[in-house]
Parts: structure tokens; sequence; C-alpha cells
């Protein structure tokens, strides 16, 4: 049998490609913040988690290039060896101190946080729970853990409670939950998670990559709720909000001690170029300077949900600038993405495994710079070809 057989037979994208309703790996010719370039021609894009829309901004692009001017393209080893720099270690100060945790650790991506973190902490024996909407990240980071992993109904606290419960006592147990959900723009619902972890002795980890910039002030989930004291670990990334990337997590200094010196993902991976860790250190700087951007986003995200309500789309349980529009069906979601693409809104078009079967969806999601113009249009746009394809 040869292993690249299942190569040869894959035939998915060449059909989809062929029938022009591929919608996957769009390549850009320029990607401005909210409109992008395709062929020459503008696109208002509505599916980037440029939230803050800091990608653009002076001082990050300029803290970037200075960076790399003063320090070169990339520090070449791991932080473990010869990649740590003082710049990494200040980034990783200003991060503890604003999601209010005494400790942070810079990894090079965001995926590589979940994976490094999970494994390191839970081992085999241990217990790991999940919501089973959580991301993929989460979700290989347990199972690379070698732990026993449990998974609740999303958002389902009386599930949750009847998971926690069958748990035997004498087992290390971390649960770790998305805190804003990237698909379906939801939050978990910390005040009735917390009290749970704390009944049965569960260790708290909060996945915030899309709620940093955009919940409590841009401080996260458990900001948002007032619980920052009571959440074990808080990681985001920087590839969103911080308009960078990379990642890292943050809770008390010897959990972060311990983690920094067990996650296979750190140690041996290189460390993040000082460009990178610049620009997420200005981003940062903005954030505190400029917090009207994230009252922005989020306006704009009470704004386009009511729309997109009114017109007589389905925006599922969104409370966030992260808002769907509910499908339900492959086909008619790759034709919709089609049609809103060549009337100039760019969306990112999701089926299973990433949402439930019966919930494929269009993903959008704003920035605190989309102009009242772009979005009007992009309402027009998105009503046109809903009556077109009977959706509304």
């Amino acid at each position: 049998m040869d292993i690249f057989e299942k190569c040869f037979r894959y035939s998915t994208v060449k059909d989809a490609k062929a029938s022009g309703i591929y919608p996957y790996f769009i390549p850009l010719d320029e990607n401005e913040g909210t409109e992008v370039i395709y062929h020459g021609r503008h696109i208002i894009m509505c599916g980037s988690n440029n939230y803050l829309g800091l990608t653009t901004h002076p001082k990050v692009r300029e803290a970037a290039i200075e960076a790399t001017k003063r320090y070169g393209t990339s520090c070449t080893g791991s932080r473990f060896l010869n990649g740590n720099m003082t710049l990494h270690e200040r980034l990783e100060e200003e991060l503890a101190d604003w999601v209010g945790m005494e400790a942070s650790l810079v990894f090079s991506t965001g995926m590589q946080v979940n994976l490094g973190t999970i494994s390191a902490l839970v081992g085999r024996g241990d217990i790991i729970i999940l919501d089973k909407e959580d991301h993929a990240s989460i979700v290989d980071g347990s199972f690379l853990s070698g732990g026993k992993i449990e998974r609740y109904r999303h958002n389902d606290m009386d599930h949750l409670k009847r998971v926690l419960k069958s748990l035997p006592e004498d087992k290390g147990k971390l649960m770790v939950v998305d805190g804003l959900f990237s698909m379906e723009g939801d939050i978990a619902p910390l005040p009735e998670i917390i009290p749970l972890c704390k009944e049965y002795g569960v260790r708290l980890m909060v996945d915030d990559a899309h709620a940093m910039g955009v919940l409590g002030g841009g401080r996260g989930t458990a900001a948002h709720f007032g619980m920052t004291e009571d959440v074990d670990l808080i990681m985001s990334t920087f590839s969103k909000s911080f308009a960078s990337l990379g990642g890292f997590i943050a809770g008390s200094k010897d959990v972060v001690e311990y983690i920094q010196h067990h996650a296979r993902s750190l140690i041996f991976s290189a460390s993040i170029p000082p460009a990178n860790a610049a620009a997420a250190l200005a981003a940062l700087q903005v954030m505190r300077e400029e917090p009207e951007r994230i009252a922005r986003v989020n306006e704009i995200g009470a704004k386009m949900r009511k729309a997109y309500q009114d017109l007589g789309f389905d925006t599922g349980d969104s409370v966030t600038p992260v808002i769907p529009i509910i499908i339900g069906d492959d086909d008619l979601t790759f034709l919709t993405w089609k049609m809103l693409f060549e009337h100039g809104v760019f969306v990112n078009p999701v089926i299973s495994p990433a949402v439930s079967p019966g919930r494929q969806l269009l993903r959008t999601s704003y920035m605190a710079t989309h102009t009242e113009e772009q979005l009007d249009q992009v309402l027009g746009i998105f009503e046109e070809v809903g009556k077109k394809l009977g959706l509304i």
C-alpha cells in the first residue's frame, strides 16, 4: 500500500476549484486592513482577526521596522539556548501586567502556546476537561499530553457539572476553555464555570486568543466578568489584536517557570523575531493609550449584529464583533461566500468539523477601523445576496 495513495485519490479540492467555489488560500495582492486587493479589485475585509486595526498603525509599523534595523531579522535559536532577548522579557512583563497575572511566557505562535502549555502540565493519569467547541490547538495539546480527555456540550453548565462530578478526586485536573469562541462569537460563562472548578478541584485555563483586545477593556474574558483573580492561566496570541505573530501564557510565577522548562514547543522552536516582539509591544502600548479602539470595535459589532438580525439572518448566540451568519448547508455556504466575494465582501466560510453539523456558517468579524460607509455597503451586499439565495 502506497501511503501517498490517499493523496492521489483526494479530489475534493480539485472538484471545488473546477466548479469555481473553492474559498480557501485566496492569494491577496495587498492587505491594508479594512480593504484587500485581489486581482486589482478592492474588497472590503470582513473576515480578519485584526480587531483593533493595528496592523496598519504607524506606531506598530515603525516599531517593527526599527527592531529589524537594530536587531536583524531573526534570533536564530530557541529561547532556551541562544534566542532569548531582553526585548522578549520586557514584553512578558508588560503582558503579565496587562492581564493581571504574576508572570507570562512568550511562545513563537499561539498554536504552540496551547500545545506546549497543556502537554507540560497534563500527563498520563491526569484529566483535561474541554468544551466541545474548543479550538483545535486546545484539542491537539490535550491529545499530545497523554491525559484523559473529558468533553462537555458547548456552554452547557448542567452537563459540565455532571462531567466534573463523575471525575475521581485523586487525579490532577485542568479545564481549558475558549473565552470568546472564534466561530460563533459567544462567550464562555466564567461566572458559572469558576465556582464549578473550585468545587471539584479543577484548575482553569482560559484561551483569550480572540477576546484579548476585545473584551474586558481589552484585557480578556476574565476581566470582562471581573474574575481575573479566579482564573489560573490566561493565554492569547499576537496574530489578532496584537497585530504580530506569536503568543503567550500568563499565570503564577511558579507555574509559568515550570512551563518554561517543560514545554517542548517552546524549547525546540526558534524565538519570535525582534520585529514581532516589538510590534506586539507597540500594539499593547496603543491599547493602553487608545482605549476608544476597543470601545469602537464593540460598537461596530453591536451595530452589525442588529442589522443582520433585522434583515432576517441567523447570527446565533454572538455577543461580540465575531458574528456568524448561519447557513446550515455546505454547498449553500460556499455559494453564498462566492457571491459575496464577487460583490466585494470578504468573509470566511466555515463547515464541519470546524463547526457542528447543521451549523455551517459564514464567519464575519470587524475592525475598529471599519468606516460607516464600508459597513453600510457590506449590509447592502448581504441583503442583495441573501434575497437572491432565499436566505432572508
